[in-house]
């Protein structure tokens, strides 16, 4: 008969519970908030990070609590955030337009978390009306479009063909500055949200909005071509729970 010393006992039964314990550590995916991009992350205060993105990667934890986001308190350029994501020094990324560059560098995943709109913003004292890219063109030579650096806005206008972009800025504040400056004829940026950055930015009376929506889009989560297939199932798993109860139509609809 084999006599167990207590302490033996308790090692032995702390050796079998490890791998119970250590099953149930949430799965943490690397992240992080990408400057410039308001509403998906807005900073509020010192070290403390807002923004519809937010709260898509805290519903997506409620709905499965065995993933847990890191690094969404901490602020990188975008440019940065994509190339840390292609390189698997990041897992996911909140709310990235599909294009086919962007589809060999990342895998897109769950449904669309919402469709972004694109329009001009132009001085107030600016009476120009703009209804087409022909409109655009037709501006030339004094028809530089200001775009921030390393997002898709660049790659949309340079589509279009005969138009003078400025993409030297990386972020909206500098963008409207070079705007009300006269730098820049016309700013190209997408909604939700531009109201209220004109407003967050004093800039209401310098600035305004043309209505024509010129270009539209869908925002995806995007995972590292690395990241674990398992893991990016159980995400997409959680986005598609989140959309058919609704739950991110009504987070777009509160950051609009």
């Amino acid at each position: 008969m084999v006599r167990w010393h207590s302490k033996s006992l308790w090692m032995l039964t702390a050796a079998c519970l490890l791998p119970v314990l250590a099953a149930a550590e949430p799965i943490s995916l690397r992240t992080a908030a990408q400057e410039g991009t308001e509403p998906k992350f807005i900073a509020a205060g010192k070290d403390h990070i807002i923004g519809l993105c937010i709260d898509i990667m805290r519903a997506i934890e409620q709905v499965d609590p065995g993933l847990r986001f890191t690094g969404d308190q901490h602020w990188k350029p975008l440019i940065r955030a994509y190339s840390e994501l292609e390189a698997g020094v990041e897992d996911v990324q909140c709310a990235v337009q599909r294009t086919a560059e962007r589809e060999k560098r990342f895998n897109f995943i769950g449904p669309p978390l919402y469709t972004i709109e694109y329009h001009f913003l132009v001085r107030s004292s600016d009476n120009l009306t703009i209804h087409s890219w022909d409109d655009v063109r037709k501006l030339a030579p004094n028809g530089v479009v200001l775009v921030n650096r390393g997002f898709a806005a660049g790659d949309i206008v340079a589509a279009m063909g005969g138009i003078e972009v400025d993409a030297s800025s990386t972020n909206q504040e500098l963008n409207l500055q070079k705007l009300i400056a006269g730098r820049g004829r016309l700013y190209f940026h997408r909604g939700p949200g531009l109201q209220k950055l004109l407003e967050r930015t004093g800039t209401t009376d310098k600035v305004k909005i043309l209505p024509q929506v010129m270009y539209s889009a869908k925002l995806y989560f995007a995972a590292s071509k690395q990241l674990d297939g398992k893991v990016s199932e159980r995400v997409t798993n959680a986005l598609f729970m989140l959309e058919k109860k609704g739950e991110l139509e009504r987070l777009m609809r509160k950051w609009d």
